[in-house]
């Protein structure tokens, strides 16, 4: 089959594809899956680039896939040839709290990911996909999605007539606009480009902010709020979350997922004077995909995906995806 390796560290000079690499067989209790489709994720850059200590070379990158099953192993109960399915980013952690071993079974980091033809996967590890969507948008689900739907309806409780401010309009972000309206909140949406912000608009994002034209766009917040928002879903990590500490309310919760804007200073005394609730969210289980996956389908949601590739430009993707313009998912085509 063919396989895209990342055989060292170097970038996109790394990344090569093989077009000879052996089928995979599923083992006892594995389902064998015809990918169709995968997503790319931020944590994707960093693997090319050597940025996690724990990923051995040669690797298959990616973690995010939908596909078919096109053969199943021994043991396997849950699921038959052509049954609809997705990756599941952890393929241990099923339920309940995150194991401390779950980042050493995440693909495409320390197991061989999804950038691939086929891959075999433990039966614990996929989830069918709801039947309104393509294989394209149901490849979006297992990283962007997950994360989105944990922070604020899982971890965060989400309630009608809640606030919730996002920043950027990367693929977490537009699923918790999504999320967020689904569930009834009032959603500030942050981005350097008003045109990004006008996509944001008509995933229903109701307060839109331009941060490079309003760098205090913490201040902003507050002034459209009422004393603070509840939830704030932060990608930027530590240079930005004191604007985002800022911008919370007394008691409000601050979903930690990425660090785009790099490391920097915090001041600890805003956390407790606030009474603020730091929360580093992690993707998420099984259990919460197929919640999440319950809520898409009864509502008919389409992910918002900014374009599709085939899998002979898997490079470029990657190269798109390194210049921040894109504006929600980008998806390869396995053909």
């Amino acid at each position: 089959m063919k396989a895209y390796e990342v055989r060292q560290a170097t970038g996109l000079d790394g990344l090569v594809l093989n077009s000879d690499r052996p089928k995979p067989e599923p083992a006892h209790d594995q389902v064998l899956i015809r990918v169709r489709a995968t997503a790319l994720n931020y944590r994707d850059q960093g693997v090319i680039k050597g940025a996690y200590g724990y990923t051995k070379f040669p690797v298959i990158p990616m973690c995010d896939a939908a596909g078919e099953v096109a053969a199943i192993g021994a043991g396997v109960t849950q699921f038959k040839i052509g049954d609809r399915v997705a990756s599941n980013f952890f393929q241990t952690w099923t339920g309940g709290r995150i194991p401390a071993a779950a980042s050493k079974n995440s693909l495409g980091g320390q197991l061989d990911g999804v950038l691939a033809e086929y891959v075999a996967l433990s039966q614990d590890g996929v989830i069918r996909i709801p039947d309104h969507l393509s294989f394209e948008e149901a490849a979006t689900l297992p990283c962007a999605a997950l994360t989105a739907w944990n922070a604020l309806i899982e971890t965060g409780g989400l309630k009608a007539g809640e606030t919730v401010a996002i920043l950027g309009t990367g693929g977490v972000a537009c699923f918790a606009v999504t999320f967020a309206k689904l569930h009834g909140a009032h959603v500030f949406l942050t981005s350097s480009s008003d045109a990004k912000l006008e996509r944001g608009k008509a995933l229903g994002a109701d307060v839109l902010i331009n941060y490079k034209a309003t760098p205090d766009w913490d201040k902003e917040v507050l002034r459209h709020s009422d004393g603070g928002v509840d939830h704030i879903i932060e990608v930027g990590g530590a240079n930005t979350l004191e604007k985002s500490m800022n911008a919370a309310r007394t008691g409000g919760s601050i979903y930690i997922i990425g660090s785009l804007a790099g490391a920097g200073n915090i001041n600890p005394r805003i956390i407790n004077r606030k009474e603020l609730h730091l929360h580093g969210v992690h993707v998420g289980s099984r259990e919460m995909f197929a919640a999440m996956n319950r809520a898409i389908s009864l509502a008919k949601l389409r992910p918002p995906i900014d374009r599709v590739l085939p899998f002979a430009e898997a490079k470029q993707a990657y190269a798109y995806q390194a210049t921040s313009g894109h504006f929600g998912k980008i998806v390869i085509r396995v053909d």
